[in-house]
């Protein structure tokens, strides 16, 4: 489909006795509206589509394990798109046993977090070998809460860590989301302070990335942390922004095969109604969802990428 011409011929400004009259604003809204399309149709010319994978994070909630059957009603509503979407869930780490079964098939569950070894000693962690022998094949790390956003007297997690963890989840045979992002101060210097940011978050992971075959097997989480929680997304140009400034930075640094392959998720006040226009922008492939997770409204974020896709 979108390598027809008749696609093409959609997309293309209408030719018309007026055509020759159109001003320079005209003409540059044009190419506006057309680029997220016409880099999408370049994407899949090449042969480097990217599945797209939505993620809901339900951080500590909810208070009581009796709300816990109608949060994965939520994703009822889900299964339907999974032939297009990949789709997975990240319940606290006490409910993550009462829920990993009870969703629709291939609706993975994913815990927000895992240690940097095996069992042991390590008070109040979990191993991915415990996580690997529940069932379960995906885990998320570095969310910005744990990067020090808590604002509590205890260490932040450091970039070292992450890589450490991210190579023993792959080592055990899962796949990771990685989650970077910047607070505002940063985002308030520009696109190139938030690239660097980005990039100081990720240069720790450089080898692990270039000796990865299966680049699927982990998914960058992009969340802007002003964003978080907030309602106050980025827009989705601030958003395709910084998903290409990491792409690019990805193909420079690990490999264009990584860069090309590698699935890069937009965070950060992701609902329902921003979805459907972040979604048409070829180098966002998803999103790690919050608030609007622990509605039914996330049904609606599935559908809306995987129609974009």
């Amino acid at each position: 489909l979108l390598g027809s011409p008749s696609l093409w011929r959609h997309l293309q400004p209408a030719r018309s006795s007026h055509a020759l009259h159109r001003t320079p604003r005209t003409m540059a809204l044009s190419k506006l509206t057309l680029a997220p399309a016409r880099a999408l149709m370049r994407q899949a010319a090449r042969g480097m589509a990217r599945k797209p994978i939505v993620g809901g994070n339900w951080k500590c909630n909810p208070a009581t394990a009796s709300s816990l059957d109608e949060l994965v009603s939520n994703f009822d509503g889900c299964a339907q798109y999974l032939d297009k979407c990949d789709v997975y869930v990240c319940p606290s780490n006490l409910h993550v046993a009462l829920v990993k079964d009870s969703f629709k098939p291939g609706i993975k569950v994913a815990p927000q977090n895992c240690n940097f070894t095996g069992c042991g000693a390590y008070t109040g962690e979990m191993s991915v070998d415990q996580i690997k022998d529940m069932g379960m094949s995906t885990v998320l790390i570095g969310h910005s809460e744990r990067r020090g956003e808590f604002g509590l007297p205890t260490p932040k997690e450091s970039n070292e860590l992450m890589a450490t963890k991210l190579q023993y989840i792959l080592d055990q045979g899962l796949s990771c989301v990685f989650c970077i992002g910047e607070p505002l101060p940063i985002r308030e210097k520009g696109v190139d302070a938030v690239l660097a940011e980005c990039a100081n978050q990720l240069e720790d992971i450089v080898p692990i990335l270039k000796s990865l075959e299966d680049k699927s097997r982990v998914v960058i989480a992009y969340e802007p942390v002003w964003a978080i929680g907030t309602g106050v997304a980025a827009t989705p140009e601030q958003a395709q922004e910084t998903h290409k400034g990491i792409r690019d930075w990805i193909a420079k640094n690990v490999d264009q095969t990584t860069a090309d392959e590698i699935r890069i998720q937009y965070g950060g006040s992701a609902n329902a109604k921003n979805a459907p226009e972040l979604s048409a922008f070829p180098d966002i492939d998803g999103f790690l969802v919050g608030g609007a997770s622990l509605k039914p409204e996330i049904a609606d974020i599935v559908a809306a990428i995987s129609a974009a896709k």
